[in-house]
């Protein structure tokens, strides 16, 4: 049986292609999510009332304050609706169920999620809740071509499978990485500022990795900074005062961080 792959055009004019989320796994990766959401719920439901019991009794007062039941509602709201809106927009697009199932969501035109599309595609839950457990979303799944529920249509997102790690033979580029034992999490940056580089920076900066180890070291040395120049001011870091290596080791651990999240299985 061979694999549904949609294509996506970005505004950079790079076609790239997706394998969509079917229902099985978005099924199951909200099963998860809901789990998680009911714990936590019955947690703070426990905790909160155990409170009021427990004040009620010494106090004598015997009655639950309706102000209380309100926070009470809010918070279930918050919990409900921001458990996915914050995840998918602060982790690429995934929450603790996709993560595990391997997809995410993203936009249409192939760049990583904007807050305003999380909170729009999460409060249409309200409605492909309808009338009740997911009926009207899961039926929209299934029949819509790129499996997406209302959500994601007013949104403009679509949730597609994680590519998968190709079995290969260590590059030039991987073991000059390794020789200089590179990891991502060497370089901390936020999240906001990694939200500012696009395509366009992804594809300069892959190019510069690729060729890495063939330029000669006076022609490394010019595009290392010239790249460093363009890509770390939207970084918010600092090339004064540093050599050539450290600009370099800065660069490609940059190239780990976005490999992930740009480099995708064809």
């Amino acid at each position: 049986m061979m694999e549904e792959k949609v294509e996506v055009k970005t505004p950079e004019y790079v076609s790239l292609k997706f394998e969509p989320a079917g229902l099985g796994s978005r099924a199951a990766a909200l099963i998860i999510d809901q789990a998680i959401i009911t714990v936590v719920a019955l947690l703070i439901l426990f905790i909160t009332f155990l409170g009021v019991w427990g004040f009620d009794m010494y106090l004598g007062l015997g009655s639950i304050s309706p102000y209380l039941i309100l926070g009470v509602v809010i918070v279930m709201f918050i919990l409900n609706w921001g458990y996915f809106a914050g995840q998918e927009y602060f982790w690429n697009g995934k929450t603790i169920g996709k993560k595990i199932l391997g997809i995410h969501v993203m936009q249409e035109n192939g760049h990583r999620i904007t807050l305003l599309s999380s909170v729009i595609r999460n409060l249409m839950r309200i409605i492909d809740q309808l009338p009740a457990y997911y009926v009207l979303g899961m039926i929209m799944v299934y029949a819509h071509p790129k499996h997406k529920r209302l959500g994601d249509l007013v949104a403009g997102t679509i949730v597609v499978h994680e590519r998968r790690a190709k079995s290969k033979r260590m590059s030039r580029l991987d073991k000059e990485i390794q020789r200089r034992n590179l990891k991502s999490e060497d370089l901390k940056i936020e999240e906001w500022n990694m939200k500012q580089l696009n395509e366009r920076d992804w594809t300069l900066l892959k190019g510069y990795a690729e060729r890495f180890t063939n330029l000669p070291l006076e022609k490394r040395n010019e595009l290392t900074k010239k790249i460093a120049t363009i890509l770390f001011p939207k970084l918010e870091l600092s090339k004064e005062q540093k050599t050539y290596e450290q600009l370099e080791n800065t660069l490609l651990i940059l190239y780990l961080k976005l490999r992930d999240e740009w480099e995708y299985e064809l």
